[in-house]
């Protein structure tokens, strides 16, 4: 399924990343909100949700997916049910000669790496991997560390996740101008 069919909304990924000019508000915000807990809501849904009607719910949301605020809908997975019940937090420490840019590129290329952050302090990145096995773990990181750029890695591995992608709403209550 491409981007352009998910829930009848063109293209948002492709825009990912486009400036974004008009100031999100209170209501912008509370329908990323409802999005972000359910992504299949209706407009109809989501007007009763926030006091708009569905047209202006579309509206809306159709100005922030042009904006880039809006990047995609996704389904969220359990790890553990597709067979990936292993999740390790990697520091990477570059080498003095290695550039950001080629060793992002080249962690991009490894499928068990779901997300890389780059980070300040004497690591360079962070990256998330998930993997079945700690033995598939192992080659994962003999795989980093081959990595030309790649000086040495630092692994965490999480034994239990208590939340994950987790929205932040603080604010949401708020009545607009209260500083608060």
């Amino acid at each position: 399924m491409t981007q352009e069919t998910i829930r009848g909304r063109p293209g948002c990924a492709s825009r990912a990343g486009a400036p974004h000019n008009e100031p999100v508000d209170q209501l912008d915000r509370k329908i990323i909100a409802e999005l972000r807990a359910n992504g299949r809501a209706t407009y109809a849904d989501l007007g009763r949700t926030v006091g708009l009607s569905a047209s202006s719910v579309h509206e809306r949301v159709g100005k922030l997916e042009a904006a880039g605020v809006i990047t995609g809908y996704h389904a969220m997975v359990d790890p553990n049910t597709v067979g990936l019940g292993v999740t390790a937090l990697v520091g990477i420490h570059p080498t003095d000669t290695a550039t950001d840019e080629d060793v992002a590129a080249s962690l991009a290329e490894l499928p068990e790496v779901e997300s890389c952050y780059a980070v300040a302090g004497d690591e360079a990145f962070v990256v998330k991997v998930r993997v079945a096995t700690v033995d598939e773990l192992e080659l994962t990181l003999g795989r980093l560390r081959r990595i030309p750029g790649v000086g040495r890695t630092n692994t965490t591995v999480v034994l239990s996740t208590r939340f994950e992608g987790r929205p932040n709403n603080a604010g949401l209550d708020e009545e607009p101008g209260s500083g608060a």
